[in-house]
C-alpha cells in the first residue's frame, strides 16, 4: 500500500470517477437521439444513472448526514471527535457507533484496499482509509464527496446508487423522495440487507432526528411502509417502446468489430447506442398494431409484429416485436420468430418462373382441381375460398393469390430450384426443397418476418439483396444479385395492379393505396398466421398477426388481419411523401396481348367471351406474343399456347382408345385427411379414361358407388379397393389405396383450413 505522495496520485479525481461510472442499463437511442429503450446489460449489479447532488431531494441529503456523519461539513475527512469516542467505548467494551465518515466510506468504495471484509478492517486498512479520506477532503469539494457517495454506495441486494434505489423501492426519481422514504434509504446504508423490522427501527430514529423536537413519529406505520418498500421492485429491467429491437441492436453491436456505438453523453459514462430507428414511426406503428388487435378482440388473435425497412439502405426504421400488454407472451419477438408465411412466397416463385422463361405475366394457367402424385401420396391443393377460377393469366393468378396455379408453377420450377432461389433472397429454410415438396409454393416452410420483409425489399431493389442494418453507418449497402431484375419488375407491377387482384380481394380493397405500392398477403394453414408485406418507392413494410402460442385465429383473412395495419403504416410514411412507380429495367418489352375465348359447350352464352380483357403486358425479350389461348383443355394442365415458355406438349387425340381404366386415384396412393377441413371440401375425384362412358360403374370395397367416367367420393379412413366394372358386372380395372385420418374436428367451418391468400 502506498501512503503519502503515492496515495495522492493513486486516488482518482471527481471527474475521473464520474466518467468511469457505468449504469447497469444501456440507453437505446433513435436516429433523432430520443431514448426508445432502456435495457439492462449488466446482470451483476443494479445501477441507475449518475444523479447530480442538486437532483437529490434535500430530505435525503439531511437524513444521510444525520445518520452517517453529523459533522460532515465540519471535519477534514476524519471525525476525530467521533473516533476518540469510539476508541474510548471499545476500551470499556461499550457498544458505540463506528467513527467511519462519509469521506472514509467513499475512500473504501473507490479503492478496494480500504474496503471492509467479513471480519472487519485491519489496523493497516484503517490507517490507510484515514489517510485516503484526508486526501479526498483536500482534493474534492464537500458536495462532490456527498454526490459520489450517494451514487456509489450499495443499498440493498444488487441495488447500488441512489437512482437505482429510488426507482426500485419507491418507484420515483431521487429528487422526489420524502422524509420517511429518505429515512428508510439512510437506514439501508448502514445495514443494506437487514431484516425489514430492523431497517424500520433505524429509519424511525433517523426520522425523529429530522423532525422538530416535539414532532410525533408513528414508528408502527413506518414499519409497515418499510416492509412494503424493501419488497418492491418497481425498477423494470427494460423500459421503453422497442424492447425486442434493443436486444437485437445490442447483439449486432457485439458481433460487429467496429460498431459505431457513439455515446452522446461520454462525460457521465452512460452507455448509449444510437440506432437507425425512427422514434415517431416506432411509436405510431406500436399504437396502430395495438389498436387493430383490440378491434379484432373476440377472434382469438392477440399477437402481432411490424417491421419497416428503408429500401435504399436496409435500415430498420420501425421494429415492433409484440403487442405488449395485449399479449400473454410479450417477450417473444414476432419479428424474429419463424412462422409459416403462406402465400407471401408466391411472388418469388412466379418471378423465378418468369426469369427462367417458363411463364410470362400473360401465360394461361389452369386453376382447377389437381391431384399431384408424390412419394407419400396425393397432394391436393385448394384455394382459399374453395372455388376454382378456371384458366387465368399469371397476372391474375398471382395478384388474386390462387393456390392451384402456384403449385402447378412449382411443378415446373421444382422445389429444389425454388429452395435455392429463396436462399439467395436471404430466407433461412431449415430443410431442403424435397422435404417441403410442392407445398413450398403455399408457404409451408417457416421464416421470420425480418427475413421475409427484406426479401420483399429485394423485389423493390430490382432483385438485389443486401442485409438489414440497425446501426448508423456511412458505408453503402453491399448489394448482390439474387433475382432477375426484369422478373422482379414484372412481379412488382402485378402486385400493384388493383384490377388483377379484384377476383379475390374486390376492387375496393384495403390493399389499394392512394400512392404507388405493391403488396402481397398470406395466411398459413389453419389460420395460425396472417401476413401483409409490400413496398413503395422508398419503404418496405411487413406485418404479421396471430398468436405466439400457435393457436388458430377465428375468421381472420388476409384483408382483415395484417393488411389494415400495413395500409395504415404505409399511409403514415407517405402522408407528405410521394411514391412513384419504378422505372422498368433495360431489356423489358411492352407488348399488346389479347386472350382467346373461354371455350366449353357451344350453347353456352360465355363460350365465345375472352378469358381476360385485352391489355398491354410486360415481357422478358423473346417471350412476347399477341394471343394467348387454350389449345387442348383435356390434354394437360400445362398445354397452353404461350410462346417462349417451357410447357408440356399438348396431347393429341388417339385413334386406339384402349381398354377402360382408372386414371385417378393411382394404385398405391396414400391420402391424408385434414381434421380441420370439413368433409364436403375433401371429396376425392374418381376418374376413368374419357372413353369409358356412362355405362361403366364404380365399386368401393365390393359395394356399388355410382356410374360415369367421373365421380366425387367422400373419403373414409382405411384401406380401400376401387373397381371399375362394365354393365355386366365384369371388373375392368382395380386399384388399391389408403385413406389416413381420424375424422373431422368438431365445429369445423368451411374455409378455415385452406391454404391462404
Amino acid at each position: 500500500m502506498a501512503w503519502g505522495p503515492g496515495l495522492v496520485h493513486a486516488l482518482p479525481t471527481y471527474d475521473e470517477v464520474r466518467a468511469d461510472f457505468r449504469p447497469s442499463d444501456t440507453l437505446i437511442l433513435s436516429r433523432e437521439g430520443e431514448v426508445v429503450q432502456r435495457l439492462r446489460t449488466d446482470a451483476t449489479v443494479r445501477r441507475g444513472q449518475w444523479v447530480p447532488l442538486a437532483d437529490v431531494s434535500p430530505a435525503l441529503r439531511t437524513a444521510l448526514v444525520l445518520s452517517e456523519d453529523k459533522r460532515f461539513y465540519e471535519h477534514s475527512g476524519v471525525d476525530w471527535r467521533a473516533a476518540s469516542a469510539a476508541a474510548w467505548g471499545n476500551l470499556w467494551n461499550q457498544r458505540t457507533r463506528g467513527a467511519s465518515t462519509i469521506t472514509m466510506q467513499l475512500a473504501g468504495l473507490l479503492d478496494g484496499d480500504w474496503r471492509q471484509g467479513p471480519g472487519g478492517r485491519s489496523v493497516v486498512q484503517k490507517i490507510g482509509q484515514t489517510v485516503a479520506a484526508q486526501v479526498l477532503d483536500r482534493r474534492w469539494r464537500k458536495d462532490q464527496i456527498l454526490e459520489a457517495y450517494l451514487n456509489l454506495v450499495p443499498f440493498r441486494g444488487e441495488v447500488v446508487g441512489i437512482d437505482a434505489l429510488s426507482r426500485t423501492l419507491f418507484g420515483k426519481a431521487a429528487h422526489g423522495l420524502q422524509d420517511r422514504e429518505a429515512a428508510v434509504a439512510a437506514a439501508l446504508v448502514r445495514a443494506p440487507n437487514a431484516r425489514p423490522a430492523l431497517v424500520a427501527q433505524r429509519a424511525c430514529g433517523v426520522l425523529r432526528a429530522m423532525q422538530p423536537p416535539k414532532a410525533a413519529v408513528d414508528c408502527d406505520a413506518l414499519e409497515l411502509f418499510t416492509t412494503a418498500a424493501v419488497q418492491r421492485r418497481a425498477f423494470d429491467a427494460t423500459e421503453g417502446m422497442a424492447p425486442h429491437f434493443a436486444r437485437y441492436a445490442l447483439r449486432q453491436q457485439a458481433e460487429a468489430a467496429s460498431s459505431p456505438a457513439a455515446p452522446s453523453a461520454a462525460s457521465t459514462g452512460t452507455p448509449q447506442l444510437r440506432t437507425t430507428l425512427r422514434a415517431p414511426l416506432q411509436r405510431f406503428a406500436t399504437q396502430t398494431l395495438q389498436q387493430h388487435l383490440r378491434e379484432l378482440r373476440g377472434r382469438n388473435v392477440e399477437d402481432g409484429a411490424v417491421l419497416v425497412l428503408d429500401n435504399a439502405t436496409g435500415a430498420v426504421l420501425a421494429w415492433v416485436g409484440s403487442s405488449g400488454a395485449l399479449s400473454q407472451a410479450s417477450e417473444v419477438d414476432g419479428v424474429l420468430a419463424a412462422r409459416q408465411p403462406g402465400s407471401t412466397l408466391k411472388p418469388f416463385l412466379y418471378a423465378q418462373a418468369i426469369a427462367e422463361q417458363r411463364l410470362t405475366a400473360a401465360s394461361l394457367v389452369d386453376d382447377s382441381s389437381a391431384q399431384i402424385a408424390t412419394s407419400s401420396g396425393l397432394y391436393i391443393p385448394q384455394n382459399y375460398d374453395r372455388q376454382f377460377k378456371g384458366w387465368v393469366s399469371v397476372r391474375t393468378a398471382l395478384a388474386a393469390s390462387l393456390n392451384v396455379p402456384a403449385v402447378r408453377t412449382l411443378v415446373m420450377v421444382t422445389p429444389d430450384a425454388f429452395h435455392r432461389q429463396l436462399g439467395a433472397l436471404g430466407l433461412p429454410l431449415r430443410e431442403n426443397g424435397d422435404y417441403f415438396g410442392y407445398s413450398l409454393a403455399l408457404g409451408s416452410a417457416e421464416v421470420p418476418l425480418l427475413h421475409l420483409t427484406n426479401a420483399f425489399r429485394s423485389l423493390a431493389n430490382g432483385g438485389r439483396f443486401s442485409p438489414v442494418v440497425v446501426l448508423p453507418t456511412r458505408a453503402r449497402p453491399a448489394f448482390t444479385p439474387a433475382l432477375d431484375a426484369r422478373a422482379a419488375f414484372i412481379v412488382g407491377d402485378i402486385l400493384s395492379d388493383g384490377n388483377a387482384r379484384a377476383r379475390t380481394f374486390g376492387t375496393d380493397s384495403v390493399l389499394a393505396t392512394r400512392f404507388w405500392s405493391a403488396v402481397k398477403t398470406g395466411t398459413s394453414k389453419d389460420m395460425r398466421d396472417n401476413w401483409a408485406v409490400g413496398w413503395s418507392e422508398r419503404y418496405t413494410v411487413g406485418v404479421w398477426v396471430g398468436n405466439a402460442s400457435g393457436a388458430a385465429m377465428h375468421d381472420v383473412s388476409g384483408t382483415s388481419g395484417a393488411a389494415p395495419v400495413w395500409a395504415t403504416v404505409m399511409g403514415f410514411l407517405h402522408a407528405r411523401e410521394p411514391s412513384r412507380p419504378p422505372r422498368p429495367p433495360q431489356g423489358l418489352v411492352q407488348w399488346p396481348v389479347r386472350f382467346g375465348p373461354a371455350g366449353g359447350d357451344g350453347d353456352s352464352a360465355t363460350a365465345s367471351l375472352p378469358l381476360e380483357a385485352a391489355r398491354t403486358e410486360w415481357f422478358v425479350p423473346g417471350t412476347q406474343q399477341s394471343v394467348f389461348a387454350i389449345n387442348n383443355v383435356a390434354g394437360s394442365a400445362f398445354s397452353v399456347s404461350a410462346g417462349g415458355q417451357k410447357r408440356s406438349k399438348p396431347v393429341e387425340p388417339q385413334a386406339d382408345l384402349g381398354p377402360a381404366r382408372i386414371l385417378m386415384p393411382v394404385h398405391g396412393t396414400v391420402i391424408a385427411l385434414d381434421p380441420d377441413i370439413p368433409p364436403q371440401s375433401q371429396r376425392l375425384r374418381l376418374q376413368a379414361a374419357d372413353h369409358a362412358g356412362p355405362r361403366l360403374a364404380w365399386r368401393m370395397d365390393g359395394k356399388p358407388l355410382g356410374r360415369g367416367a367421373v365421380l366425387e367420393w367422400l373419403p373414409w379412413p382405411g384401406r380401400h379397393t376401387l373397381e371399375l366394372v362394365d354393365a355386366q358386372g365384369q371388373v375392368l380395372d382395380t386399384v388399391r389405396f389408403e385413406v389416413r385420418g381420424a375424422g373431422v374436428a368438431p365445429g369445423a367451418v368451411p374455409g378455415t383450413a385452406s391454404k391462404p391468400r
